[in-house]
């Protein structure tokens, strides 16, 4: 550190001298301080500025990406927003032409159910009338043997095949009506 002298001088007490303010104190004190401001200012005042200009361009680029990620996140939610809207209306279609689908196989299963069910009914109503007929084939030889047989127990007597045939068809004739 700079020793300061305070030099006293003797004068009048007029001026400046009459506050208790020596004029070449006054002046030494002043080219110290400008001596100390200029120290400060080459070595220590333009490194702080500078560390500060820095800091305060650092914070606005912060500041300016904060915002600017702030509209980039609005951005990115409204077509996020968009995009489920979009997919949601697509799962809706998806899902309902599912339902029209099954719908659709559930009535075309119906259908050839409904066929096969016909089918199976007529071809049964085919079996059975055969089966039927059959049947009333074999009972009518059934009966006319019957028959023959009771015609030999009344007549006694074994009547000839023509004979027979026709008593027989005149029965089956009285039968039916």
């Amino acid at each position: 550190m700079i020793p300061i002298v305070f030099a006293v001088e003797e004068t009048q007490s007029s001026g400046i001298g009459a506050l208790g303010i020596s004029f070449s104190a006054f002046l030494i004190q002043l080219i110290t301080f400008v001596l100390v401001f200029l120290l400060l200012k080459k070595f220590a005042f333009k490194p702080i500025v500078n560390l500060l200009e820095e800091r305060r361009k650092t914070i606005d680029e912060g500041v300016k990406a904060g915002i600017e990620f702030a509209k980039v996140r609005a951005k990115l939610e409204k077509d996020h927003e968009k995009v489920m809207r979009d997919v949601r209306i697509e799962a809706d279609k998806v899902i309902a032409n599912a339902h029209k689908e099954a719908r659709d196989i559930i009535r075309a299963a119906e259908k050839t159910a409904s066929r096969k069910a016909e089918t199976m009914l007529s071809d049964a109503e085919v079996r059975i009338s055969g089966e039927s007929e059959r049947a009333k084939l074999a009972l009518e030889k059934d009966i006319i043997g019957l028959i023959s047989e009771a015609t030999e127990a009344i007549v006694g007597e074994k009547v000839d095949m023509k004979k027979d045939g026709e008593i027989i068809e005149k029965i089956l004739k009285a039968r039916k009506k």
